[in-house]
């Protein structure tokens, strides 16, 4: 199986709170296996405040609904032993 490697790493963003917040990666292969978000240290799961996605098998995407600021800290977008952080 390929090494997965991250093409495009995420960038740093600066939101109101209140706002919606997304963040890309763009990974070398698609259907990537042992991908992982979190923030903080935290791993985040999908769900009605984090919307994790794919868009056209590479470019993996995670969505922080109404962020607050308790959401403040670094995003960390992990593929394999590859990691990038916002």
């Amino acid at each position: 199986e390929p090494d997965v490697t991250i093409v495009s790493g995420l960038k740093d963003m600066v939101v109101s709170e209140g706002d919606d917040v997304t963040f890309r990666c763009q990974v070398s292969h698609e259907n990537a296996r042992d991908v992982e978000w979190k923030l903080q240290d935290v791993a985040l799961q999908n769900n009605e405040m984090n919307e994790i996605s794919v868009e056209k098998g590479k470019i993996h995407t995670l969505t922080l609904r109404k962020v607050t600021e308790q959401d403040i800290g670094t995003i960390t977008f992990r593929v394999g032993a590859h990691t990038s952080t916002a």
